[in-house]
């Protein structure tokens, strides 16, 4: 099936999902958040209601109610905004890809049901294709994250033939760091125009030798432009260039991973660089603590991600 869309590439960024203090949605600093990724960040792709944007801990309502927001918020600004719509149950997958197709989302993304799993690939392929059926006009995305489904399928068993069951089939986001699996998944479908999305953040260039045609990431809400460098850089066949900024982009990783690195922090890093208020996650997650938060200033301006001057005024409420 042929779309009229470009191929999604580049960097796509996993969008969070702003909250009150209380838990409630704060759906009014989603366009100032817009304006933030494609003028600061130089983002232009988002990826919404995945693991950053808590997606399988909001309500069916409130995944559609912030879909819209971003839909309509981000018309004429960003290019392609990316619905994850894998749930637990089938039929509310299928509510919300059609949902996704009626607001004039540009895909949709599904992760494997992961409490009663699919343990072979011809059941996971039964899932995705009710779901892609839902929404036959639009681009379909595997969300592969193995790490968090449980489900150990392997991403290139699963596109063996997987157009003759999925025609709107697209690419995958591929959350693993099994590079053999994702070089695989590139080196056997060649003669396809799939979109190859890496979403293990820190190994992103090693993705780019493999033949990664884009990345979908939560760090690219804050660290887009720097990544975008490293982009640029591997582009201009300037490899050491590139390596460069991916170790640069690897010491804050690795420095924010050893504190405890999971989406509260990513919202409280987001909060800090952007100045806009994300929020604390909803529970069972826990907001990030003090002490993580000034570590993190601490090492983005050592750094230099983040200068004196890009603190915005009164952003440094982000944990207690």
């Amino acid at each position: 099936m042929a779309f009229p869309k470009k191929k999604l590439q580049g960097l796509v960024a996993a969008t969070i999902t702003p909250m009150t203090e209380n838990g409630e949605i704060n759906f009014s600093v989603i366009g100032q958040y817009v304006d933030y990724l494609v003028k600061e960040q130089g983002v232009k792709n988002i990826f919404v209601n995945g693991t950053t944007g808590e997606g399988l801990s909001l309500s069916v309502s409130e995944r559609r109610q912030v879909a819209e927001e971003w839909v309509t918020k981000g018309k004429d600004k960003l290019d392609q905004v990316i619905i994850h719509v894998g749930a637990l149950s089938l039929k509310e997958s299928q509510e919300l890809a059609q949902h996704a197709a009626e607001i004039g989302a540009d895909g949709i993304a599904v992760i494997a049901p992961f409490f009663l799993k699919p343990w072979t690939k011809d059941i996971l392929i039964n899932f995705l294709k009710e779901v892609a059926a839902a929404a036959p006009a639009l681009p379909f995305y595997y969300y592969h994250i193995p790490a968090l489904t449980g489900v150990k399928i392997r991403a290139e068993e699963l596109l063996d033939g997987i157009l003759d069951k999925i025609p709107t089939f697209q690419g995958l986001k591929f959350s693993d760091t099994d590079l053999l699996d994702f070089g695989q998944c590139v080196d056997q479908n060649r003669q396809q125009q799939f979109a190859f999305l890496f979403g293990v953040d820190e190994q992103l260039l090693s993705a780019l030798v493999m033949g990664a045609t884009g990345a979908v990431g939560s760090t690219y809400n804050y660290l887009g432009k720097k990544t975008n460098q490293m982009l640029e850089a591997f582009e201009q066949k300037d490899f050491s260039l590139a390596l460069n900024y991916q170790f640069c982009i690897q010491r804050f990783i690795n420095f924010v991973v050893k504190l405890g690195f999971g989406v509260s922090q990513t919202k409280a890093i987001m909060t800090l660089v952007s100045g806009i208020p994300m929020g604390p996650p909803r529970l069972p997650l826990q907001k990030a603590s003090r002490e993580f938060t000034d570590s993190a200033e601490a090492k983005l301006k050592s750094l230099d991600f983040l200068s004196f001057t890009d603190l915005k005024d009164g952003n440094l409420e982000v944990g207690s």
